[in-house]
Order: C-alpha cells, then sequence, then structure tokens
C-alpha cells in the first residue's frame, strides 16, 4: 500500500534526525559538515524545482482568477476585503508577540556568554524604507521579477494585466484560455516535483543536525519553547477568528491543509507549499478566482508567525542585553514592523533583516542577533508552518465574506453538493487529477 505523502514527510523528517544526528557524532567537525553540505543538495534541488513552477503558476493563476471575476470593481471589492483582513491579522500577530514576550521574559535569563555589542552580523539592512518598499512593488521588468520569483511584483504585473484583459472583453478570451493551459501543465509538473518533498526534508534536517548537533536545540530550549507555545496560542486566534466566519467547518480547513503546513514546517520555506496550498484550499471549497487572487498577496503581506517571531526577537534581545523599551517605544515598534514587514518577501533571510532594522532604531546591539542565528532554522519550521495556516484562513474567510465558498469534497473526492459550486472553476479538475494524495478533511 502506498503511503500518503503526510506519512512519507514524517518519515523523512525521522531519518533526517537520527542520520544527521549519527554523522554530528561519529565524524568530526568538518567531515560532518562535508557530508551535511551533500545533504542539502537534495533539499537545495526541491526547492529549485519549487521556484522553477512558482513564478508563472502565480501569474497564470492569479490572472485567471481576476478575469474570472469579471468585473473590475468587484476584483477591487475582493482586493480591499483581502487588505482589511491581512492588515487586521498582522497587527493581532505584532501584538501578541510584544504580549508574550514582556510577560515570559525569555532573554532575561539567557545562560550563554552574549556576544560583544559590536560583532558583527553579516547582515544588510539596506532596502527596508518605506519608499524602497513603495519603489519595489512595481517591476522595472516583468521577465527579471520571474526570474527572481519576486511574488509582490509579479502580483502587480498579473494585476494589470488582468484589468486589461478584462477591459478586452471577448477579444482576451483566447490569452485567457492559453493563461489556463499552462495552469494545468504547471500542476501536472507540480504532482511530479511533490513526489520528491520527503527526500527534500530528509535532505535539510539532516544537515542542520550534521553541522550543529542537537546541543543547539538545548542551549535555547526556553527561548524556542516559548517561542512555539507562542506559535500555538496564534494557531489558536487564527481558528477561532477563522471560526467565526466560516464556523466548525474551520476544523475541516486545518484538515486540509496538514500536508502543507507539514510541508513548509519541514522545509521552512514557503515557496514550497504554495502549489498544494492552492490545491487544497480548491478542495476545501475556494473557488480558484478568490484562491488564486487572494494567496499570492498573502506571500507578502500575511506573514503572521514571521510578525509575530519579529516582535517576540526584537524583544528577546533587548531583554539580553537589558534594554528596557517603554510602552511607547513599544508601539513605535510596532508600528515600524507594521511597515517593513511588508517588504520582506523580497528580502533573503527576511525576518532577520527585519529585526536588524529594528534593533538599530532602539539603540539595541545588532550583534544580538548571533544569539538566535543558530536555531533560526528551527523557528523558521513553525513560522512559515503558521504562514500557511493564516493564508489559508484568510483565503476561506475572503471566499465566505463574498458568498462564494462551496461545500467540501467528501472523502472520494466527489463534490457534497455540486450545483453550489462556482461556476467557471476549470482548474478544480486539473487539481482533481494532479493530487498525490487526497488527505480527508
Amino acid at each position: 500500500m502506498k503511503l500518503p505523502l503526510t506519512a512519507r514527510i514524517l518519515i523523512g523528517m525521522v531519518l533526517g534526525i537520527v542520520v544527521g544526528y549519527a554523522c554530528h557524532v561519529w565524524l568530526s567537525a568538518d567531515d560532518a559538515a562535508r557530508v551535511g553540505r551533500y545533504f542539502s543538495l537534495l533539499a537545495e534541488l526541491f526547492l529549485r524545482l519549487i521556484k522553477m513552477i512558482i513564478a508563472p503558476l502565480v501569474f497564470c493563476t492569479l490572472v485567471i482568477g481576476v478575469t474570472k471575476i469579471g468585473d473590475v470593481r468587484a476584483a477591487g471589492r475582493i482586493g480591499l476585503r483581502t487588505l482589511c483582513w491581512f492588515l487586521a491579522a498582522g497587527f493581532i500577530s505584532l501584538t501578541l508577540g510584544a504580549c508574550l514576550a514582556n510577560w515570559l521574559r525569555p532573554g532575561a535569563l539567557l545562560a550563554s556568554a552574549l556576544p560583544p555589542a559590536n560583532a558583527a552580523t553579516g547582515l544588510s539592512v539596506s532596502g527596508l524604507s518605506l519608499e524602497q518598499f513603495v519603489v519595489h512593488l512595481v517591476p522595472s521588468s516583468i521577465v527579471a521579477a520571474m526570474s527572481t520569483n519576486e511574488i509582490l511584483q509579479i502580483v502587480v504585473f498579473a494585476a494589470f494585466f488582468s484589468v486589461g484583459l478584462t477591459a478586452l472583453g471577448k477579444k482576451g478570451d483566447g490569452v485567457v484560455q492559453l493563461l489556463d493551459e499552462i495552469s494545468h501543465v504547471m500542476l501536472r509538473v507540480t504532482s511530479y516535483v511533490m513526489a520528491a518533498a520527503p527526500f527534500a526534508v530528509f535532505g535539510a534536517l539532516a544537515n542542520v543536525v550534521a553541522t550543529r548537533g542537537l546541543s543547539v536545540l538545548i542551549t535555547y530550549g526556553r527561548f524556542m519553547g516559548e517561542f512555539y507555545v507562542a506559535l500555538a496560542m496564534l494557531w489558536l486566534l487564527l481558528v477561532l477568528a477563522g471560526g467565526a466566519m466560516l464556523g466548525r467547518r474551520v476544523f475541516s480547513l486545518v484538515g486540509c491543509m496538514r500536508v502543507p503546513m507539514l510541508l513548509g514546517f519541514s522545509t521552512a520555506s514557503s515557496e514550497s507549499v504554495y502549489p498544494k496550498t492552492l490545491e487544497q484550499l480548491e478542495r476545501f471549497g475556494v473557488p480558484n478566482r478568490i484562491a488564486s487572487f487572494v494567496l499570492p498577496i498573502g506571500y507578502s503581506f500575511n506573514l503572521d508567525g514571521t510578525m509575530m517571531y519579529c516582535t517576540f526577537a526584537t524583544l528577546f534581545i533587548a531583554q539580553a542585553y537589558g534594554v528596557n523599551l517603554s510602552f511607547g517605544e513599544q508601539l513605535s515598534m510596532l508600528a515600524i514592523l507594521m511597515l517593513t514587514s511588508k517588504g520582506m518577501a523580497a528580502v533573503p533571510r527576511a525576518s532577520l533583516v527585519v529585526i536588524a532594522a529594528t534593533l538599530s532604531q532602539f539603540n539595541i546591539p545588532e550583534a544580538g542577533l548571533l544569539l538566535i542565528m543558530g536555531v533560526d532554522h528551527f523557528l523558521d519550521m513553525g513560522r512559515t508552518a503558521t504562514n500557511v495556516l493564516g493564508n489559508a484562513v484568510a483565503s476561506a474567510a475572503v471566499a465566505k465574506w463574498e458568498g462564494v465558498l462551496a461545500p467540501s469534497e467528501d472523502d472520494a473526492g466527489r463534490p457534497v453538493q455540486p450545483s453550489v459550486v462556482a461556476s467557471g472553476e476549470s482548474l478544480t479538475s486539473a487539481l482533481r487529477t494532479t493530487a498525490i494524495e487526497r488527505p480527508t478533511p
């Protein structure tokens, strides 16, 4: 019997930790690092395969989604509701991180020696100003934006392209049909790529554990444990917010998202889960025109787990160095993070760069980043899974808000009430045929 993708990913995680730890114990540090680099090739190849399909998939699905809405005013209404949800979720995430950091004070009892305040971190904090973010919104070349997977720039171009197609009316039907067929092809390619996910998970974890060992988890165990408690509370708030819109169906949504969340957790990469998240949202009943519109925007504007981490980690570093921030200063920090976090999708090692920029604003030693760099990968795993859940809840909530949320599919993959499924959702059939597995809601 073929194991479901969830089970294969879990097996890859366990084997990665076991093999990585064995290499760390039995090999010298140099040999373990060298072997770890070989393991990391599996994850690197998988992520490159995913990145290869992200740009065309995002562009095609977003254009199809907007053109299926048909009315520019309706698209604007959906966009406004989406941004309102994202802003509210972001504010809650930032505030929760600050409140829990002040209550738990994870940095106050840090046992390890602190890095010198003038130690270099190797991170560049340029390009995070509001002016740079606004300029960065518009691509100077869509080819360059696609080649570098600048999701936000692709979204902006796709929005303009969609409005132009909608204005053409029937003259644009041929282009829409072509993009629809391309999206079918990309979804088929996605099914092939996803088969390699367990090997990527194995390689990523084996590399980290082989080079750093399990001691890094013990040294910062309290900080990591408290952060994951904070993530659990954020999950609860997201589920409650989803329940306010979806009722008890929110639990079915969480069930549908277990594979994308597990994949995001194990690879610490949001890009790796985009195709699977889009598939599962449609299976849950979110029309393609809504999911393909909300989800790409969420990659830049709705990083709930990452935003909470920014406040939590900033206050952790401040506490470690004995820097007390007043209530007014913490409010200013929240406002700064609300703005700078919106550009994180375009910045390598995004959360660390945003934190570095925030530390400099409040005279907190930037060297404090060295405290969390060693465990950032393990924390990023939880942040990524939370981002997936947040975007899924947002997509379903907007669909419910628009009154177009269809019933979920049953275990056999058939719509429970086909008559209420929105018309024109041609991608749904493609997603059913390309799915590697169909998790039970």
